[in-house]
């Protein structure tokens, strides 16, 4: 492996596009952008990235509909930085999701919150404040 950071993408898998992505753009506050996808490549698949640029530190994602593709909480836990963890927890349940532990120490690696999004799917939080 190169000196790259290990993860370089990240899908979130969902149920309700619609839904999902009127939730991730309430409590980040951001813009998703559909993603084109390549030509015959339509069996039901629908992505939709969160803003990025390929050039800096972290990895970039999207949320992605496919058939067979369930959502819910599983194996992989993506952690979204946030200025404050805990004010973007405090706007889940407005759109939508649940907090399942509110804003916690890790010491010296800053703050965590775990939420769940109107998917099922359990997503983290990470502040240094």
């Amino acid at each position: 492996m190169s000196n790259a950071n290990s993860v370089n993408w990240f899908e979130i898998y969902v149920q309700d596009m619609a839904r999902a992505r009127a939730f991730y753009e309430a409590v980040l506050q951001i813009r998703l952008e559909a993603l084109k996808l390549p030509e015959g490549g339509d069996d039901g698949l629908e992505m939709w990235s969160f803003p990025g640029d390929m050039e800096r530190y972290g990895a970039n994602g999207a949320l992605c509909a496919m058939p067979g593709g369930p959502s819910g909480v599983g194996g992989t836990l993506v952690y979204f930085a946030c200025e404050d963890c805990g004010v973007t927890a405090a706007r889940v349940a407005g759109a939508g999701g649940r907090v399942e532990r509110e804003k916690m120490s890790i010491g010296e690696y800053g703050n965590i919150a775990l939420v769940i999004d109107t998917e099922g799917n359990m997503i983290g939080l990470h502040s240094m404040q």
